[in-house]
């Protein structure tokens, strides 16, 4: 493959240019080339016409032919003067050309972002019957026959005005086309680097200085027992707020990771009780501050199920779910955990269902194909965050070839919200990437 450095750009894959070229010449009977900006030719010439391929077995296109050399110099005109040919910006049939004995040569400048990185050279033709005398010239240059040159020139109709303009707009329309698609893709590339360093920022200049910071808060909250009530609940309450940043932060980069399709998980074997257990720990305390029951059923939390998945990030969907149940529930509610196996659950045979039941404030059923959207916020009980949390926890779900969904019957009704996952290490098949 040729690929040239584009200077302060991209690579240039030529060979990307070789099949749109051979179909311009084999349409309109023009031979073609394209050369880079320093003159080098990367690709033809592609040749079409029988009297292109008779010049095309002389001397005329080799290295050091005479074809080769008058192209490098017109080539050459093109990117000094940025425009067409001899530095004319004519367009269609008024745009200049430069002849060889007799033969029409053009030239096109290929552009991005407005700087040519080289130049399509084109054309080769007679724009009316040729001499004998023109061809022997040209023969005689080349090392072939004049007479043979002559007879196959006269079996060919010329090239005229109109019809070299049409093929040069055809040519243009093709090139800019090719161009164009190619700063877009070098435009994503630069968003995807954009995007890259964002999120190696927020990394670094946010998730840092906000664990430092946690940190602090509780060192101060550990070692001075004796602060004024005052202090110590401000230092609380700074700590929640400190946390909340914390998990936004997180948030943000999973969000642009899932967005962009990076988000990734890691599996291993594991018991799903060991990753449940861990997510109820995390949050019953919450619950019982609201005075609300937080029940899983069966009682060994799903210890003799086993599952191929990444336990942290289950962990942080099954912490989210149950984080939003506590949050939309009002004191003296309650939420349920059921763990159920393949039938019996409702679900496949190798499948694992877990259903987290809540008696909170339910979800409108207009409202229900909106809950896993980025960014979408529950404008009731105070809601606080990004709205991304459901959002993520769907994709990595779906990461592990399982599905999150939610049902409620309505407004104070609670909420449904099931997850379902393959159960068992060799459940698990990875879809082709």
């Amino acid at each position: 493959m040729i690929s040239v450095a584009f200077p302060s750009r991209t690579l240039v894959d030529w060979e990307e240019w070789l099949a749109p070229l051979d179909q311009f010449a084999q349409a309109t009977g023009l031979t073609v080339s394209a050369y880079d900006r320093f003159g080098a030719r990367m690709a033809g010439p592609l040749v079409a016409s029988n009297t292109a391929r008779l010049l095309l077995a002389s001397t005329l296109w080799e290295l050091d032919g005479p074809g080769s050399a008058f192209e490098r110099e017109l080539a050459a005109a093109v990117v000094a003067s940025g425009n067409d040919n001899d530095g004319s910006e004519a367009h269609g049939s008024d745009m200049p050309e430069r002849q060889f004995f007799g033969l029409r040569v053009r030239a096109l400048p290929l552009t991005q972002f407005g700087k040519v990185y080289g130049v399509l050279v084109f054309g080769w033709c007679f724009s009316d019957f040729s001499s004998p005398m023109a061809c022997e010239q040209i023969a005689r240059m080349v090392g072939i026959s004049g007479p043979v040159l002559w007879s196959q020139v006269r079996l060919e109709a010329p090239v005229t005005d109109a019809r070299m303009a049409t093929n040069t707009a055809l040519l243009r329309s093709l090139a800019g086309s090719i161009d164009h698609q190619r700063e877009t893709i070098e435009q994503l590339n630069r968003v995807n680097r954009t995007r890259d360093l964002f999120l190696a920022t927020v990394s670094h200049e946010m998730r840092t200085p906000l664990a430092a910071l946690s940190m602090r808060l509780d060192l101060m909250l550990k070692t001075h027992p004796d602060l004024p009530p005052a202090v110590t609940k401000g230092l609380n309450s700074m700590r929640v707020h400190v946390r909340q940043q914390a998990a936004m932060v997180d948030d943000l980069i999973d969000a642009a990771l899932t967005l962009t399709g990076q988000l990734s998980v890691v599996r291993a074997s594991v018991p799903l009780g060991r990753i449940v257990r861990d997510a109820v720990s995390t949050v019953e305390v919450g619950a019982q501050q609201k005075g609300i029951a937080l029940t899983v059923t069966p009682g060994d939390f799903g210890d003799g199920t086993i599952i191929a998945g990444d336990a942290r990030r289950l962990q942080q969907v099954l912490w989210n779910l149950l984080l939003n149940a506590i949050k939309f529930t009002p004191p003296g509610g309650r939420i349920e955990v059921n763990i159920g196996v393949g039938a019996e659950a409702g679900v496949e045979t190798g499948q694992v269902k877990i259903d987290i039941a809540d008696s909170g404030q339910g979800i409108e059923a207009d409202d229900l194909q909106h809950v896993f959207g980025a960014f979408t916020l529950q404008t009731q009980a105070n809601a606080t965050g990004l709205g991304l949390g459901l959002y993520i926890a769907r994709r990595i779900v779906e990461l592990h070839g399982g599905a999150l969904t939610v049902a409620s019957r309505g407004a104070g009704q609670g909420s449904i919200f099931s997850i379902v996952l393959p159960q068992g290490a060799e459940a698990w098949n990875p879809a082709p990437a």
